[in-house]
């Protein structure tokens, strides 16, 4: 059987460049970073140098970019961090997309639960934050604002200049989340204009365990961690000089076939949406088809439950997503959808197809000679009485 990996959103695998360079640091660079003497300096080396290449994926400068152990904790380093930092201030409003990774929501929750008041932007049917709604939310008291460059469920790209300016007018922060989007779309910190932007490596075929958090210089954070003076006092802790090198690998690998590939992946996701769409009845994209990161569809199936069709998609050699990796395994019905306003069902029928670069147009062609036979026979024993 052959396999098809629709699941890029989740993880993608480690491109060769990105193994050879770990390798090379695992077994050559043992070095501390913070020792003086000539193995640490050389360790300390590599460090500067993916440090430099992150900062070209973002149009940063090096000395901004904050390493962490990846997404989530950059985001909690920016959120916590910021808001901490401005709490003698007597700021204590949060607002975020109600669509945002569970990294920033939960960490939302849990300033509410300190006595901090939060506010969840509600979107439409096109996945969109509505500037409108940013400003109908904000208040003198609001210390920041986060809503995410790209949706990791429905790759849908959010306005984040006007966004970022609307914050910046009422005197608060802005972050964003571009994790879904490093390394698939262009990002310059400056152009957007935010304070705090997170990526993370292994969704741009860097290691897990590595992430970063890029940082306006001159704002000031409370660090999560207490320590050393690693990453110049706001992250404490022995650097992971292998995981740093494989994401500044990955980073260099992204930025130099970022507009080829992103090209080829929205011409594969075409196909993929219009040979489902024209094959399976009762199908729909959810979410605005633009702007989006190229490899990205989120699809409902009418009358079909998505983990259902998740497992029989698997039992087919094709492996796809109900949407965020984080909340896969629960019953719970994907919180973007519903915060879209879709009724339950679509909630819970929806299927998140996200490509990468190993896939091609066989790929695309198995899954839709697979899916009309699948959905059907899905549908088929839902129709079914149950026996007695």
């Amino acid at each position: 059987m052959q396999r098809v990996y629709l699941d890029h959103n989740a993880t993608t695998p480690l491109h060769p460049a990105v193994a050879d360079a770990m390798v090379r640091v695992l077994r050559d660079e043992f070095g501390n970073p913070s020792s003086v003497h000539h193995f640490g300096q050389r360790a300390k080396a590599a460090v500067d140098e993916a440090r430099s290449a992150v900062a070209a994926l973002l149009g940063a400068d090096p000395g901004d970019v904050v390493f962490t152990s990846g997404g989530t904790e950059s985001d909690n380093l920016a959120i916590r961090g910021a808001a901490e930092a401005l709490e003698r201030t007597g700021k204590r409003h949060l607002v975020a997309s109600a669509i945002e990774h569970e990294a920033v929501l939960n960490t939302l929750k849990a300033l509410a639960r300190r006595g901090w008041t939060t506010t969840l932007l509600l979107v439409d049917e096109t996945g969109i934050v509505s500037p409108d709604a940013l400003r109908a939310a904000l208040t003198d008291e609001t210390a920041l604002v986060s809503v995410m460059h790209a949706n990791n469920e429905i790759g849908t790209v959010q306005p984040i200049a006007e966004l970022a300016r609307l914050a910046h007018d009422c005197g608060a922060l802005f972050h964003t989340d571009a994790v879904q989007s490093a390394g698939k779309i262009p990002i310059d910190v400056k152009a957007l204009g935010v304070d705090l932007l997170s990526i993370s490596a292994h969704k741009f075929y860097g290691p897990k365990g590595a992430g970063a958090l890029w940082i306006r210089r001159g704002l000031r954070l409370l660090p999560a961690l207490t320590g050393g003076k690693q990453e110049r006092n706001r992250r404490a802790g022995t650097e992971n000089v292998a995981g740093i090198v494989g994401m500044g690998a990955a980073a260099a690998v992204a930025r130099s076939k970022m507009a080829e590939e992103a090209a080829r992946l929205a011409a594969l996701r075409d196909r993929l949406e219009d040979g489902v769409l024209g094959a399976v009845p009762g199908t729909a994209i959810n979410g605005a088809r633009t702007p989006r990161v190229p490899n990205t569809t989120n699809i409902s199936f009418d009358r079909v439950e998505a983990e259902s069709l998740l497992i029989a998609l698997d039992l087919e050699g094709i492996a796809v997503s109900t949407g965020s990796a984080c909340s896969s395994g629960t019953l719970e019905p994907s919180h973007v959808l519903k915060a879209m306003g879709f009724p339950p069902h679509r909630t819970q029928n929806s299927i998140r197809f996200s490509l990468g670069a190993a896939n091609t147009d066989v790929d695309i062609d198995q899954v839709i000679a697979v899916l009309p036979g699948t959905v059907e026979k899905l549908r088929t024993l839902t129709r079914t009485p149950a026996r007695v």
